[in-house]
This record gives C-alpha cells, structure tokens and sequence, in this order.
C-alpha cells in the first residue's frame, strides 16, 4: 500500500479498498484525512482515474442512507438550475450512497477552492453571496417537495428558564475543572454576563417562528468554497431540511460577518441582506422578525461551551471568544443591526 494512504489501523480509517470497487473510479494512490468538519469526516483522495472528496457519514442526526439520498438528489437538482454544488458521483447501480460495515459513504468531485471569511469580501462580493444564498432559497422552493402541514410547523423559541439551568449547570461544571485555566475564566465570565442579560430581558422571547421553507441549514464560510473571486461550490447540505429561511439568511451573516470582537461589521451586512432579499423575495418584516428570533437564539446558546465541558470536545474553542461576545454586542446594538438587515 502506498504510504500516503490512510492506514488500516488509523482510527475511522475508511474501507477504501471496498468502496472504489462500487465505483468507477480507479484504484486508491493517496487518502488523507480534511479536518475542517465538525460532525462527520472526509477525506482527500487520489486515485487513478482523478482527485475525489471521499465524506464519512457518521453523525447520527444526519447519517441516515435516506437522509443522505435526500441532499443527494436536492444537490443534482440545484446543479441542474445552475447552483454552484459538487453532487456525488453514482456507484456502478447508479445509487450515491455506499453503506459498508453499517457506515454510509459518499464520492464526490474534488473541488479546488478556498474559503474565504466575510471579512475577506468586498463589498460588491458580499452583495453575491447574498444573492448566492437567495438563488439557493428559491431553487429548493422549485426542486424540493411542498412542506407537509406536520412539516411546516415552526419551532418554538428557546425558553429562559431552561437557560439559566443551563446556565447554572454549566458554571457547576467550569468550577470544577482542574486545573483551571484562561477558557474556564472566559466561560465564567460570559455566562454571567448572558444570565443578566437574559434577566434583564426575558419579556422579549419571540413567538414561534415564521412559514417555513426548505434551506441548507449550515451555511458558512467552511461549507463555501471559492474559486478566485467567484464561489466555486456550496458543500455539506448535512442540515438539508424545513426552517425559516429568513432565519438561515441572518444566522448565516452572522458567522461570515462577525469580527474577532464580536461586532458584526455591518456595512457589509447591509449590501448582502439587500441582495438576499431581492434574490430570495424576502420582504422587510421577514428579516425584522428573524433579527429577533436569531438575537433571542445567540443569547440562550451554549453550544461551545457544551462541547467543551460535556463532551470534552474542544474543536469550537477557537470560535468562542468572538461568538460569545456578538450576543452581548448585538443586544447593544439591536436597532443598528435590525437596519442593517431591512435597510
């Protein structure tokens, strides 16, 4: 075996051998592992026929063959209407999901690109990755099935008094760390900052959410690859599935536009709600109400801090600093972003 492949015995190493035989695509020269995925695996690979993305379905909210055949089928649909997407590629039956050894695989083509963080954009490049994700809303509203009654119920928002048990769980749990260190202080503090906040603001828990719609459900700058000044593919649709779309559109403007601070950088927000907004055919109070739901969803949010000290998962860590301080910003600065996004 060549020594660029993963080895057999590395953990989660992927049954290469028995894979490719299902497709046409050569024999394996060299696997290796891409670490920017939090919930499940790929890797780079080599083979003689080209360069593929291999994709290691294995979170258990997202890893059902079903599910998986699901985002297969959208992601050809959208490819077909001209979306920037890599669909996978078919086996030798013609289906795209492989399931060895109880695991389900994907092959796709390999992209060449980069991600770029908002920051990274101009101005006139923030306006089309606006639109970029508008053109995406309104394609799933053509390929994707109508929502069912049961489908289209939106979920409800996160109740406070849930939060501060949380909240009080959690500091149970940066008390004990030992030996205590720089992020357990950085922990204390926001979370005593969030349950003031939270105290201060409890009466503004928003209603249930707006109509839904079909969305990516996990756009970022890492699920975003360009090529040059152009995005060259929307990857990991793992998240396919019924939300607000307005939401995702504000959700997602907070993570390519959020400062190392933890202020958005709001000029660059305005010119991409605009564009999303004509693209996606999103009115005014559309995003006003998701502004709010989206607020409301950063202020009772702990997941890093859940990976952290629940499952000693310290992968979110570096996004912490920069995460945790944009729910104390933005409720300082609630109108300012609200413009930014309706203006």
């Amino acid at each position: 075996m060549p020594r660029s492949l993963v080895p057999p015995s590395a953990p989660h190493a992927p049954p290469l051998n028995v894979l490719l035989r299902q497709y046409r695509a050569g024999t394996a020269l060299a696997c290796e592992p891409v670490d920017q995925g939090l919930l499940n695996r790929g890797y780079r690979l080599r083979t003689t026929r080209g360069r593929y993305f291999l994709k290691h379905h294995f979170d258990p909210e997202t890893a059902h063959p079903a599910a998986i055949a699901r985002q297969h089928r959208a992601t050809e649909r959208l490819a077909g209407l001209g979306v920037p997407v890599a669909p996978p590629l078919p086996r030798r039956d013609g289906r795209t999901v492989a399931e060895v050894g109880g695991h389900a695989y994907a092959l796709h083509p390999w992209v060449e690109g980069r991600h770029r963080h908002g920051g990274q954009l101009s101005t006139g490049q923030c306006g089309r990755l606006g639109r970029l994700l508008g053109v995406v809303h309104a394609s799933l509203e053509r390929v994707m099935p109508a929502p069912t009654r049961a489908g289209a119920e939106p979920a409800a928002s996160a109740d406070p008094a849930d939060t501060f048990a949380l909240i009080d769980d959690l500091l149970g749990r940066v008390r004990g760390h030992r030996p205590a260190d720089s992020f357990d202080e950085l922990a204390r503090h926001r979370l005593l900052e969030r349950r003031a906040l939270l105290e201060r603001h409890a009466d503004l828990r928003p209603p249930s959410g707006s109509s839904v719609g079909w969305v990516h459900g996990d756009f970022h700058p890492y699920n975003l690859l360009y090529r040059g000044d152009a995005p060259a593919a929307i990857v990991d649709w793992d998240r396919l599935g019924l939300r607000p779309r307005a939401e995702e559109a504000v959700r997602a403007a907070a993570i390519f536009f959020v400062r190392p601070t933890g202020a958005l950088d709001l000029p660059r927000v305005r010119a991409y709600a605009r564009a999303y907004r004509r693209a996606a055919g999103a009115t005014p109070a559309q995003l006003t109400a998701a502004v709010h739901r989206v607020w409301w969803e950063r202020l009772n949010d702990f997941w890093m801090l859940r990976w952290h000290y629940e499952r000693a998962d310290t992968r979110a860590d570096p996004q912490f600093p920069a995460a945790s301080a944009l729910a104390v910003w933005w409720t300082r600065e609630y109108d300012a972003v609200r413009e930014a996004f309706v203006g």
